[in-house]
């Protein structure tokens, strides 16, 4: 099989997404993010479903990232990644990291995430598997953190 895409293009495209996610996640606005996959993309997440293209994409991900404590999940940095080159895939697993509590402490849980990159630093697939109960404690451990550190703004009664 001969790559489509050359080892830097996929590099690029993969800081690219890195980049956005964490820059959308820190405006709060997930146009750009969304706008990062094809017309004819599809996003498997097994908690919520399957999205097609980038206005669905949009819509799903826009409010559930407005919600608390949702809000406050402010970078995604990589733990590792696989490139498969031949096909253009990245499999990475992504933290989910809150923002500072107050203490310096980080609070995160991961997902592994497929991603195939479909050209013009755009991609056609991403797959988002999670362990939820792996969220549920690391929430808890995050606003201990906050109230042992003084700092309670944004959480809701």
């Amino acid at each position: 099989m001969t790559p489509r895409w050359t080892r830097e293009e996929l590099d690029r495209a993969h800081r690219h997404y890195t980049e956005t996610a964490n820059r959308c996640a820190s405006s709060g606005d997930w146009r750009d993010w969304a706008d990062l996959f094809t017309d004819d993309a599809v996003y498997l997440e097994h908690t919520f479903g399957t999205f097609r293209g980038p206005d669905e994409i949009y819509a799903w991900i826009a409010p559930l990232m407005a919600e608390w404590p949702n809000r406050a999940m402010t970078s995604f940095p990589h733990a590792w990644c696989v490139c498969d080159e031949d096909r253009g895939w990245w499999i990475c697993r992504i933290e989910n990291r809150m923002e500072d509590p107050g203490d310096g402490s980080i609070h995160q849980a991961h997902n592994i995430t497929v991603l195939h990159y479909a050209g013009d630093m755009k991609f056609s697939y991403e797959e988002d598997a999670y362990n939820p109960a792996a969220f549920g404690p690391m929430i808890d451990g995050w606003l201990e953190s906050r109230h042992s550190a003084g700092s309670e703004r944004g959480v809701p009664d």
